[in-house]
């Protein structure tokens, strides 16, 4: 796997979109998803530049992050369980997949009790997927200000996990509804929201037209998973 050939071809799509769509790259953060790969792998893409790396389990997390590079930053990307909220704020500069208030209230007791305040995007399932979680779209604007109110918290903006499609078109009314949102929770809130965490490695070009700030791509950069994660998870 030519991790360095797959980061070249997708900065220049990255560029591409960004062009199609009247935006500078600068305004897209690439986000290496490195589930299922080891630390020799994050260390592989960290020395062709990139900085930002995501996990979607704590478990995997704890494991690997503390063998690679502490100038790198980790956003945790996955689902994220009450009770591993202590360790998410610690491994983690940001969660992208705050799902619920009280989840929001936990991150936000465990950031206090490390004196951190942590930044934070509130996952949408946007289509109401049974198999994957995340805010209605209508609840988050019904929370929006209790989750603003929280202190140790820093709510940055949204993310979303589409349905799967081989047409990344199918899926461009999701992320063209995904920015409105984003405009309707920066409306309620009287200020801006800076990130959209929308578009993976087959539909990273579209959601980039609609608006995406960070793009999560794993198979497309660093292929296929290499191994299990630890716990068989």
């Amino acid at each position: 796997m030519d991790i360095e050939q797959n980061l070249r071809s997708i900065q220049q799509r990255i560029e591409a979109a960004c062009v199609r769509a009247g935006r500078t790259p600068s305004e897209v953060a690439l986000l290496a998803v490195t589930k299922g790969h080891p630390p020799e792998t994050v260390r592989a893409a960290a020395e062709l530049g990139l900085t930002l790396f995501g996990e979607n389990k704590i478990q995997e997390a704890k494991a690997k992050i503390p063998l690679c590079s502490s100038r790198l930053h980790w956003h945790m990307i996955g689902h994220l369980q009450s009770n591993k909220c202590r360790d998410a704020v610690h491994f983690f500069e940001m969660i992208q997949s705050i799902d619920s208030l009280s989840l929001a209230e936990e991150v936000n007791r465990r950031a206090d009790q490390g004196g951190k305040t942590i930044p934070v995007l509130l996952e949408v399932n946007a289509v109401g997927e049974a198999s994957k979680f995340g805010y209605p779209p209508e609840a988050i604007l019904r929370e929006i200000s209790a989750l603003n109110a929280l202190r140790r918290i820093e709510v940055q903006g949204l993310m979303t996990v589409p349905p799967w499609t081989p047409e990344p078109e199918k899926v461009r009314p999701i992320f063209r509804m995904m920015r409105g949102l984003k405009e309707r929770c920066e409306e309620a809130l009287g200020a801006p929201l800076p990130h959209l965490s929308m578009g993976m490695s087959g539909d990273f070009e579209v959601a980039i037209e609609e608006g995406s700030t960070i793009v999560r791509i794993g198979t497309a950069l660093l292929g296929a998973r290499t191994k299990k994660p630890p716990g068989g998870q």
